[in-house]
């Protein structure tokens, strides 16, 4: 996974092909993810009858344009080519319809007690049903039943157009199609009774069917099993008088069919010991098969429909299994930032408390520093009041805006300027832990400033002999903008925190670039910086865990960095970090199976930094798209308000981060937009970072553009410096 890169550069040759390339995959792909996530939702929202579903029934009408030879005469009417007849089934003939199946539970339950008895029926299967479970419709139609539409999503017709009308009758087709390879000629249509029920409503619905070449089939014998009055009372409405034939109404599916089951297994014998056969409609009509075969492209069209149906069912099954893995990765999360920086305040905070004997040794600051000409000056004069003693060293690290002759003509004393061709930060690094004086060596970012206090506060805690390195805490400078504020609160609450919490645990992931420490004795055994990852921060603190050094965090040792000013900017950072992280993680991935300390930083520290800062990023979007889906087309109230109390959750973990941290609340106003805006970048983000890290792509180092406008809190501002300077030149 990893790749070795330089910071600036690349083959000039490659370099506009690689333009070229990441395009796609860094808008194409993640785009085309999300919509296909979307398009699966809303295919199963239709297939459950979530999305596009009516659910209005028409209030009984007048009769009177009705023919009276229909509301008079039997269950079968026909009005095919112009026809306006009405057929009933023979006396000792008894047709079975069920409806709105197929059911996975009481389906198979029904065919197995018509197979038991050698009896047909007809099922009226609705296309939503169908489509979900198309084994059993094959199921139907190979042990002779026959198959009715029953529209697709089970509406009244009576409400709908006939461009409505149609699709339903089509998506129904195509349905039975998929499943069994057949088309059928018969129609029921959804909550339709009797045919003296039929009105000037339903009357002219039944005349467009016809037109379309359906036979409709309603019922003259209801069990009303759907009331689940008791298996003998569904017998006795079930079963004809006299001996007449009927067509009986029974349901498979919409509930618990149990009563029906039972029914039907007691139905059928008594009935056929008093000379009645259970036929299908064609068999009792002495009419042709209601099924046609299906072949060419219009059955491979039912294939595709039911393998997407299917898909759509799976695919949204592991999206609810990802939104619980999230879901208990978000809360656990939250859970212990909460419990173990509670644990790690106390434990810093309390009076007494001390790493060891106060540190009071010289330190070597080490500055890379590659163009940064707008920040150089600041970061400088911010180390040279620092109340503890330094030595600075700027690593110029090939600049070509003059970074390196602007410290130089600063003049100061313990600076020193050391240039180098251009060679990467990991390269920087080296070159001045090789020229540095002291064994505690301090590194920081060129566009960052720290406090007076801060190179004192950073190095207290290797008054423990088995700390290696320390962790800082990075403040952004520059949040006065919506982008600057998000990031604030990430820094503080995300980043923060998590340093908390990973101290605690012992797995620290990360010293950060803008302010970190660390001893040079635990440094040279690893190699120093390495440059086979661009997470240098992250793969040498993995190292030094798997060397047996403790890595701890120094709440008060401030650093404020500028952070990125536009998406693409901040685009380009976290690619890198995302990046970065992954080679790290597969790095040393070999510390899993490891003994000694890096096996214990192996299976607790790489699982956490997987778990929290790769899977949970990726898998977050998910909370937001079913937020939207529930939003447009499930339980709304619900739905809100499982999303409010995740982000309640958040904003309790921001404010004790932010109260921890001593910052102002105000900047909380944007967290509901930073979850929800800011996340989907950041998801994109890693979803490229995958996508590069699987296909073996390459990844330069992108420098940032920097204004120079961060200075530590207190800190007389650059240019009224600058200005007073001037006045004090003119006097002199």
């Amino acid at each position: 996974m990893a790749a070795r890169t330089r910071r600036h550069g690349a083959a000039p040759g490659a370099r506009a092909g690689s333009r070229r390339r990441r395009l796609p995959l860094r808008l194409l792909l993640p785009v085309l993810v999300l919509v296909a996530m979307m398009a699966m939702l809303m295919l199963r929202g239709y297939v459950h009858s979530e999305i596009l579903a009516d659910h209005r029934v028409q209030p009984p009408a007048a009769t009177d344009k009705v023919p009276e030879k229909i509301l008079e005469g039997g269950p079968v009417i026909d009005t095919r080519a112009g026809r306006t007849e009405s057929m009933s089934v023979p006396d000792h003939e008894l047709v079975l319809t069920f409806d709105d199946g197929p059911d996975p539970t009481w389906t198979p339950k029904v065919l197995d007690v018509l197979k038991k008895h050698h009896a047909h029926a007809v099922f009226f299967v609705t296309g939503t049903m169908a489509s979900r479970y198309p084994d059993l419709v094959k199921r139907m139609v190979d042990e002779g039943h026959e198959v009715g539409l029953h529209t697709f999503n089970h509406p009244d017709l009576s409400y709908q157009s006939k461009s409505r009308i149609d699709w339903e009758l089509s998506q129904n087709q195509l349905a039975l199609t998929g499943a069994a390879g057949i088309r059928t000629s018969l129609f029921r249509p959804p909550y339709s009774s009797f045919a003296d029920a039929m009105d000037n409503k339903s009357w002219p619905v039944t005349e467009y069917i016809g037109s379309r070449g359906y036979l409709t089939v309603v019922n003259n014998t209801d069990s009303e099993d759907w009331k689940k009055p008791g298996v003998d009372e569904i017998i006795r409405r079930a079963t004809p008088r006299h001996g007449k034939g009927a067509i009986v109404l029974m349901h498979d599916s919409g509930g618990d069919r149990h009563q029906t089951v039972q029914a039907l297994d007691k139905f059928l014998p008594e009935l056929q010991q008093r000379g009645y056969q259970f036929d299908n409609l064609s068999e009792a009509l002495d009419m042709p098969s209601a099924h046609s075969e299906v072949t060419g492209a219009d059955l491979w069209k039912g294939k595709a429909w039911v393998f997407l149906v299917a898909a759509s069912d799976n695919v949204t099954d592991i999206l609810v299994v990802g939104l619980a893995v999230i879901g208990t990765l978000v809360i656990g999360r939250f859970g212990l930032m909460l419990l173990l920086s509670v644990v790690h305040a106390r434990r810093v905070r309390r009076r007494g408390f001390a790493w060891g004997p106060p540190v009071t040794e010289p330190v070597s600051v080490l500055v890379p520093a590659y163009n940064e000409a707008k920040c150089i000056e600041n970061t400088v004069r911010s180390l040279m009041s620092s109340d503890h003693p330094v030595e600075i060293i700027v690593v110029d690290d090939g600049s070509t805006d003059g970074t390196a002759r602007i410290v130089e003509a600063m003049g100061l004393p313990n600076v020193r300027v050391i240039r180098q061709l251009n060679a990467g930060k990991p390269a920087a690094l080296n070159r001045g832990l090789a020229n540095a004086s002291h064994d505690i060596v301090v590194m920081m970012d060129g566009d960052t400033v720290f406090e007076p206090s801060t190179v004192r506060e950073l190095v207290q805690p290797f008054g423990d002999p088995g700390v290696g390195a320390v962790a800082g805490n990075a403040k952004v400078g520059n949040r006065d903008s919506l982008i600057g504020a998000w990031q604030h609160i990430e820094y503080v609450m995300g980043f923060n925190l998590d340093r908390r919490m990973y101290d605690v645990l012992g797995c620290m992931p990360t010293i950060p670039g803008a302010v970190g420490a660390f001893r040079r004795s635990a440094l040279t055994p690893i190699g120093g910086m390495s440059d086979d990852t661009l997470a240098e921060d992250t793969d040498v603190t993995m190292a030094l865990h798997r060397d047996g050094w403790k890595v701890v965090y120094a709440e008060n040792a401030r650093a404020w960095t500028e952070a990125p000013e536009t998406v693409q900017q901040l685009w380009s950072q976290r690619y890198r970090w995302s990046y970065g992280t992954m080679q790290a993680i597969w790095k040393h991935r070999r510390a899993v199976i490891d003994r000694g300390p890096s096996g214990r930083f192996g299976r607790v520290g790489l699982p956490f930094v997987s778990l929290f800062m790769v899977v949970a990023p990726l898998l977050a979007p998910l909370i937001d798209i079913f937020l939207l889906y529930g939003i447009i087309f499930g339980p709304t109230e619900k739905t809100i308000g499982a999303w409010l109390g995740v982000l309640a959750l958040q904003a309790v973990c921001a404010a004790y981060a932010f109260r921890l941290d001593r910052e102002r609340m105000t900047h909380l106003i944007s967290l509901p937009l930073q979850q929800i805006l800011y996340r989907q970048l950041m998801y994109v983000v890693l979803l490229q970072s995958w996508i590069t890290a699987l296909t073996g792509g390459r990844l330069r180092w992108q420098k940032l553009r920097r204004t120079g406008v961060v200075e530590a809190p207190g800190a007389i501002p650059t240019q009224l410096r600058r200005v007073t300077n001037d006045q004090q030149e003119h006097v002199r």
